[in-house]
């Protein structure tokens, strides 16, 4: 990968919303090379989307997070990817990982209620011919969330001056 590559996606992943313009002369460059050098990049499934992270308790809804560990009986040839893929394809699975130690796949999920999430992965997930078990973890509250700490700022305060 080249270096202006590297320095786009690096910047990309910390702030999507950035003007290309604004972009371009942070990188040393002109906006239509940054332009194409994205466009070729989602092609080439690179950059594979773009997010905007909020705050739903800020916003004054609510929402169930939860990580569900798995574990599936791999599949001849396909080992854990037919089972991942078929678990994707739910709208309320935001992702699947396929991780080391006692269980196979992570799931996050998101849902309005514990009983929701419940329901699913009691009746969708578990009911799943190769999955053999599962674990569910609610998330109660979120400190940090893809690198953004979501701790409330304190309004500003005055800077103490002594003389």
């Amino acid at each position: 990968m080249n270096e202006l590559r590297k320095q786009i996606l690096l910047y990309l992943e910390k702030n999507s919303r950035v003007d290309l313009s604004e972009l371009a002369v942070l990188m040393g460059t002109d906006e239509v090379t940054v332009a194409n050098e994205m466009s070729a990049m989602e092609k080439e499934k690179v950059i594979c989307g773009y997010h905007t992270l909020i705050n739903w308790e800020r916003a004054g809804e609510e929402f169930v997070t939860a990580l569900i560990e798995v574990r599936v009986t791999p599949q001849r040839d396909r080992g854990f990817d037919k089972t991942a893929e078929r678990i994707c394809h739910y709208p309320e699975v935001e992702a699947v990982y396929l991780i080391s130690g006692g269980y196979d796949l992570l799931v996050t999920l998101e849902g309005k209620t514990l009983l929701e999430i419940s329901r699913f992965v009691s009746e969708k997930l578990s009911s799943m011919e190769e999955v053999t078990s599962t674990s569910t973890y609610f998330i109660l509250k979120k400190y940090k969330d893809h690198g953004t700490n979501m701790f409330r700022k304190n309004k500003a305060e005055r800077m103490l001056v002594t003389p």
